[in-house]
């Protein structure tokens, strides 16, 4: 029988609230995973949760045989509780704790010609986490977050990816260290709209690191003056930028365009 928790005052409230602050993510190695569909994935990255919280109450009665299939513990949560817990603000009954996300700049492992992303100072967690999505569907080799300012444990940020942050290499350094590190791997690809070249006049075939800055000043100076080239989206309209995970996309997909026509195969 798995362990039922059925009061607010419960230790192990207070234990998950906390997974909810950076420091005590950084402090235990663990995070937190919520909803059906982000923990699915995870598991199906590779990922062996610590521990299941799930609420019937909540949940689709056939999705309750996912619990069946948890090596690690089980918790039963009544409503009270996992609404508590839950950070979303329609919980599916489904919470889980990880273990920390790796994201070692120098444990990646590259393939020939590798498409990175790059991002620099993004500081919202569901800008990152919809690159991430990107990521996973155009199927690039890794997201580096360069001078990072959140982690790839926010919950938020895990919650916009849909799971996806589990399924594609993720990196965090800083950003002079990102910039050494890509120095013998990859041309630094830096989106700009004060680049005069176009994002399509650029051959993105090769081994490339597409780099997006903050949401409010763009890449660095120091950044800007690394890229091996500088290139811009074209825009016809009136608005003079995009939005960061916006421009990831599109300049990802031009590249994933560029690698499907010069080597005439479809996705896999």
């Amino acid at each position: 029988m798995p362990l039922e928790i059925t009061s607010t005052a419960n230790p192990r409230v207070k234990q998950l609230l906390a997974l909810r602050r950076r420091r005590s993510r950084e402090q235990t190695g663990q995070t937190l995973v919520e909803g059906f569909e982000e923990l699915s994935l995870a598991v199906r990255a590779g990922v062996r949760p610590l521990a299941l919280y799930y609420c019937p109450e909540l949940s689709d009665p056939a999705r309750l045989e996912f619990v069946d299939q948890m090596a690690g513990e089980v918790v039963r949560v009544a409503r009270p509780v996992f609404e508590r817990v839950a950070y979303r603000e329609s919980p599916d009954g489904w919470l889980a704790v990880v273990p920390a996300i790796a994201d070692d700049l120098d444990a990646l492992a590259l393939g020939p010609d590798p498409l990175l992303l790059v991002c620099e100072g993004v500081e919202k967690p569901g800008n990152l986490g919809a690159m991430l999505r990107t990521a996973d569907a155009a199927g690039m080799d890794a997201v580096i977050a360069a001078g990072p300012v959140t982690d790839w444990g926010n919950p938020n940020l895990i919650r916009a990816s849909k799971g996806t942050v589990f399924s594609v290499p993720v990196a965090s350094a800083g950003a002079d260290e990102v910039r050494a590190w890509l120095a013998d791997r990859a041309a630094i690809v830096a989106t700009t709209p004060d680049a005069d070249e176009l994002l399509t006049e650029v051959d993105l075939t090769g081994p490339v690191a597409i780099a997006v800055g903050s949401e409010k000043y763009g890449l660095s100076e120091r950044f800007l003056a690394a890229a091996t080239i500088r290139a811009r989206i074209p825009m016809f309209g009136r608005a003079d930028s995009l939005n960061v995970a916006t421009s990831a996309a599109i300049a990802g997909y031009e590249a994933v365009r560029q690698r499907m026509a010069a080597r005439k195969v479809g996705p896999g």
